[in-house]
């Protein structure tokens, strides 16, 4: 089953922080560069080398629809690639991505843009296991020992086989995300993440597949020296193939 994929891109990168902005020229930290290319277009790169992607659409604010347009031209990539005005909110961005999608799509893959690091092989997994039981996301078990609190006293200490944190891609068949979304919308809720909005519908079970912990999510200045560590692996890694 081909997969449509959702990267949710108009974020104002507030954690960034001056310095780091001042150095790569912007405070938004999907249009910051690795070797010469925003974090986006590395992040659009691995989903076009993904055969069961067949789109990708990019939710972005108004004013950076004409220059990244531009952009994703001059790169002559071989997979079509969208671009839709995002809202106010991360969830505002990929619902007007996803009704944007005709209605016999088949899955949603969405995608934080800036988690370049996510490879095929959890891709590919994470879109099968989707196809099969209707919702999958990756996620990694905590290496941590985590400890419940009450203000600032342990209560108890969780079993970490017991949990996982959430990562993306987070792929769902098209019509239960389109129904956990307006069921969100009708409710006034506002959740962290996609599989948030389907669990409250109480229909399926979201399946979790194991990721690793290179995919980070670029938030703070201090993951950009961990991104180019990661992009240097990657292209040693091509070139010994």
């Amino acid at each position: 089953m081909k997969a449509a994929v959702i990267l949710p891109a108009a974020g104002l990168g507030t954690r960034m922080g001056r310095s780091t902005a001042a150095r790569s020229g912007t405070s938004r930290k999907q249009f910051m560069l690795l070797d010469g290319s925003p974090i986006l277009l590395h992040t659009i790169r691995k989903f076009v080398a993904s055969p069961p992607v067949n789109e990708i659409i990019v939710a972005l604010r108004p004013e950076d629809l004409v220059w990244v347009g531009e952009m994703l031209r001059r790169e002559g990539l071989s997979k079509p690639v969208r671009l839709v005005e995002g809202g106010s909110t991360r969830q505002e961005s990929v619902y007007n991505a996803l009704v944007s999608l005709p209605a016999d799509t088949g899955l949603v893959v969405v995608h934080d843009a800036v988690r370049p690091f996510i490879d095929l092989g959890t891709i590919e997994k994470v879109i099968q296991e989707a196809a099969q039981t209707g919702a999958a996301i990756v996620g990694i078990v905590p290496v941590d020992t985590v400890k419940t609190l009450r203000k600032n006293k342990i209560r108890g200490t969780v079993p970490r086989e017991s949990l996982a944190l959430a990562q993306t891609p987070q792929v769902f068949h098209y019509a239960l995300l389109m129904e956990a979304f307006r069921k969100a919308r009708e409710d006034g809720f506002i959740g962290t993440d996609e599989s948030t909005l389907v669990e409250r519908l109480e229909t399926v079970e979201v399946s979790v597949v194991l990721g690793s912990d290179r995919n980070i999510k670029i938030t703070n200045p201090s993951d950009m020296n961990l991104a180019r560590l990661f992009l240097s692996e990657e292209a040693r890694e091509r070139k010994a193939l």
